[in-house]
């Protein structure tokens, strides 16, 4: 049983603040690409937030709301309910007060992985696509499907072998899901992050549906290895959870996401990606980051793909023939995927981590020596061969931006 709490008038609840990237999802979600400005940044839709701390407060949130919001009744399951006319969508719709308790080592064990698969004939590829310098002119290009790599363990414990990657954990109509996600540093709060980037389909279900709810991150999930049946044992909740669980207070991903996301194909996964600013579970005053020891940059200026040099993908896959027990990794030098042409390229390597993988980091050694983001795990196959990323530019950096301001 759960024990519940409101957050404090100086905590914000969560505010879904959308501030266009754009969308999609590993082995099966879609959005159906049709962006009208790729190329230039627009403002954030919610300009109305404000508050102690930068943002509006859970009561603001409420009052605004288009139907009568019973917080009570909401910390005592009322969550449950997926009614359409209830399910909240909007931006700046997203409220996800804290329930204590309830990812508990056995319901992150119960979690499944949001399967987000794309059927191969979508792809057309071209042999003969010239290489290019310049990323604008990769749109449209597909290269040859890459070859299966074969996932491999990360070594544990993980804080010592491994970016700051953790679990995202999020209630869905179909129930519990896990992504994976990581946490990214904050252009505004230097050394003090609570941001976490992962895959737009981690946070919000698309067209028909609303914001995901009982959005959280577990930095460090299981991060010396224990099995599946040790990881879901409540006993073990220390250690697979060393630094506690941390609920989102701010999500932001794109309004191209919502308006087109759905469950099959790949449109959209040009736009996948999403930024989480969290708070502790158990109230503690630290930040993120200075929790965990580091934080990653994001490169919304990553050269072409010719350029990238060898990148390494990260995730803790749940499909079979996994369990989401633990974190695996690819290396692989990135080539071009293109479904909607309009958009920047998707980058894909070949891969075998499935479903629960999603929101997963892309790692590179930028100039300075040190990794940087590139891109999240957003879109493979029903065969789990391959794993495909969005080109992070402009709107994926308005997306960043706008959950660091509200975060302040």
């Amino acid at each position: 049983m759960s024990s519940i709490r409101r957050r404090s008038s100086r905590r914000r609840a969560a505010l879904a603040a959308t501030a266009m990237a754009a969308c999609l999802a590993l082995t099966a979600t879609a959005c159906n690409g049709d962006d009208e400005s790729s190329d230039d940044a627009q403002a954030p839709t919610d300009s109305s937030s404000e508050g102690t701390e930068g943002g509006r407060e859970l009561q603001d949130i409420i009052d605004n709301l288009p139907f009568d919001f019973d917080v009570d009744a909401w910390l005592d399951g009322g969550w449950e309910n997926w009614d359409q006319d209830t399910w909240l969508r909007e931006v700046g719709d997203f409220v996800n007060p804290i329930i204590e308790g309830l990812w508990d080592p056995d319901r992150m064990g119960q979690a499944e992985d949001p399967d987000q698969s794309i059927d191969d004939d979508q792809i057309q590829e071209d042999p003969n696509a010239p290489e290019a310098d310049d990323p604008m002119a990769d749109r449209g290009i597909t290269d040859p499907e890459p070859l299966p790599v074969e996932a491999v363990p990360v070594q544990t414990p993980y804080t010592e072998n491994g970016a700051p990657i953790g679990k995202v954990f999020f209630d869905s109509p179909e129930g519990p899901m896990v992504c994976s996600g990581t946490v990214v540093s904050d252009p505004n709060n230097p050394g003090r992050s609570n941001l976490v980037a992962t895959a737009g389909h981690c946070v919000h279900a698309g067209v028909g549906g609303g914001w995901y709810r009982n959005i959280s991150f577990v930095p460090a999930y299981n991060n010396n290895g224990l099995s599946a049946a040790e990881a879901n044992d409540p006993a073990n909740a220390e250690e697979v959870a060393p630094y506690g669980v941390f609920w989102a207070n701010y999500v932001s991903t794109t309004q191209y996401w919502i308006d087109n996301g759905t469950t099959t194909g790949g449109d959209g996964a040009h736009g996948d990606f999403a930024v989480l600013s969290v708070e502790p579970e158990d109230g503690s005053g630290l930040s993120l980051e200075e929790t965990v020891g580091a934080s990653v940059p994001v490169n919304f200026d990553a050269p072409a793909v010719s350029g990238l040099g060898t990148v390494s993908l990260y995730g803790f896959p749940a499909a079979e023939p996994y369990d989401g027990a633990l974190m695996y990794n690819c290396d692989g030098d990135p080539g071009r995927l293109s479904i909607d042409a309009t958009m920047p390229v998707l980058y894909w390597v070949g891969c075998t981590m499935t479903g629960g993988s999603s929101g997963g980091p892309w790692l590179r050694t930028g100039d300075d020596g040190n990794a940087e983001l590139i891109s999240v795990n957003s879109i493979g196959p029903f065969e789990s061969t391959w794993l495909a990323g969005p080109r992070l530019d402009v709107e994926a950096r308005d997306v960043l931006e706008y959950v660091s301001q509200q975060a302040g």
